[in-house]
């Protein structure tokens, strides 16, 4: 238990004009404080600052202070203690970019319909939301079921829902937090609904269903159609996984296999763990099983959003630019940072967002956990990871395993959508079965960032799919009255893929 007359609150200390700059320089920890359970952590003064510039005034269920003795510390190394802090108009806040008439670069990732919405107030948008929604729920009526009357409207409700949320989150960068999170309420739970009624009307077939990327790219923003993508084809593989889980004998045939198949890839993970140790439930914590209602409602959520931050750099993230590690990592700190500072969107959404680039902590990798983790270590060096996957936040949040599941799957989805992505200016769409080859040699067998036994189930997903994705015919399909084509399909049955999963 923490003394009080042993610490100093954090909102009176910064007061103190230069005290942040220190507190950064020094590598000072924050004692937080739960309000409910008085229970106390440490964590570093830089990773918390990093994802919120104003973390001490946000109203949440923490306290923080700082030791008196490290008060004094940081006192001595401040030039003026006595002068206050003054913020500059040009501080770089990492804010979300407005769309303007100069900012074509960011247009052309959110694509020419952003326009329109920009001009909308919540309300507007909100409502417009709402509408999605009953078009949605028309069509679970319609009998017999409509496929290309259903996928169209799931690609532009995914679609309007994007566009919304980040036109919300522009508007409510300059309001405080308490005041954003009521401003942007009426539009969270709108865009809730409207992922509630698209899971109900979503089958797995949608997974790179021709129809579904022809009509992806008929918006003109790059951007817009990745996530729209990844949302949907992240959906369709929860749903397929439940379904694997729950009705097959996917997990005996794992366990069967799993001393030859995985052993050796999670020992390489967690080498301080003893051989043996490591069965299935040593990999998922509390065992591997099907996704319940909630998770995957907050999930769902997390993959509609999980690139929101993307949009302050679109020009480079879009373009044949060097590699610039710098802009690449800070789309994910932007979209974790507005999400929690500005909007009440579960904190599931809001970590898939932070974490979903993680890699198991491979140096190729970035995102908020590792920053947390990794300076956290350096006040609790005792601290060590027993298990590689959790489906629930709390374990995540106390460091007791190396990922968490919603972002492990949206790591693949996210790799696969890159490689095979025909708008991509910087390489050569791969075909399915390349992409699969590719990120099995690249991403696990040389660097382990993504996880194993996840990525093959999702390959036997992708080769199960009834359609794949063929760039060369995604005009022709808009004009032949969406009629999908299954023109892959004899190929990837006789393909060695097909057979990666045991």
């Amino acid at each position: 238990m923490v003394r009080k007359d042993s610490v100093t609150p954090l909102q009176s200390a910064l007061e103190i004009k230069g005290f942040v700059e220190v507190c950064l320089k020094e590598n000072i920890s924050v004692i937080c404080i739960n309000k409910s359970t008085k229970k106390d952590r440490i964590m570093p003064f830089s990773a918390m600052y990093g994802n919120n510039k104003e973390f001490w005034l946000q109203h949440s269920s923490w306290d923080y202070f700082f030791s008196n003795d490290d008060l004094q510390r940081l006192e001595d190394k401040l030039p003026k203690a006595d002068s206050r802090v003054e913020v500059s108009e040009d501080e770089d806040t990492g804010k979300l970019l407005p769309i303007t008439g100069e900012e074509n670069d960011i247009q052309s990732g959110y694509g020419n319909e952003y326009v329109a919405i920009a001009k909308m107030n919540d309300a507007e948008r909100a409502n417009h939301l709402r509408k999605d929604k009953e078009r949605l729920e028309n069509l679970m009526s319609m009998k017999p079921r409509q496929e290309h009357l259903v996928t169209e409207a799931l690609v532009e409700t995914a679609r309007d829902a994007i566009l919304h949320n980040h036109a919300s989150l522009v508007n409510a960068e300059s309001l405080a937090p308490g005041d954003a999170k009521k401003q942007t309420q009426e539009l969270v739970d709108s865009t809730r609904d409207l992922v509630k009624a698209s899971i109900q009307l979503l089958s797995t077939d949608i997974f790179n269903n021709e129809l579904m990327n022809a009509l992806v790219l008929k918006s003109n923003g790059t951007i817009i159609q990745h996530m729209t993508r990844v949302y949907l084809n992240g959906l369709s593989f929860l749903s397929y996984f439940n379904k694997q889980v729950s009705s097959s004998h996917v997990i005996n045939r794992i366990r069967v296999v799993f001393d030859d198949k995985y052993r050796g890839f999670y020992q390489s993970l967690l080498p301080h763990i003893h051989p043996d140790q490591f069965t299935l439930e040593r990999i998922f914590l509390g065992g591997m099983r099907a996704i319940n209602e909630n998770d995957f409602y907050n999930w769902a959520t997390g993959f509609l959003i999980h690139d929101i931050g993307k949009a302050t750099a679109v020009e480079y993230h879009e373009g044949e630019a060097a590699y610039n590690r710098d802009i690449v990592t800070e789309h994910v700190k932007i979209g974790f940072a507005n999400i929690v500072g500005k909007t009440n969107y579960p904190q599931e959404a809001a970590l898939i967002t932070g974490y979903h680039h993680e890699y198991y902590g491979d140096p190729g990798g970035y995102g908020i956990f590792r920053s947390y983790f990794d300076q956290y270590k350096n006040s609790n060096s005792f601290v060590k990871q027993g298990y590689c996957i959790s489906y629930d936040l709390p374990s995540v949040l106390d460091y007791k395993v190396l990922a968490y599941f919603p972002a492990k799957v949206l790591e693949i989805i996210d790799v696969f959508d890159s490689v095979t992505d025909p708008q991509r200016k910087y390489r050569r769409a791969m075909s399915t079965e390349e992409a699969l080859t590719m990120m099995r040699d690249e991403f696990i067998l040389k660097h382990p960032k993504l996880d194993l036994i996840l990525f093959d189930i999702f390959s036997s997903f992708a080769m199960e799919a009834p359609s794949v994705w063929n760039p060369n015919k995604a005009n022709s399909i808009i004009q032949e009255s969406f009629s999908g084509s299954r023109a892959f399909q004899n190929r990837l049955n006789n393909s060695s893929l097909r057979k990666a999963f045991p």
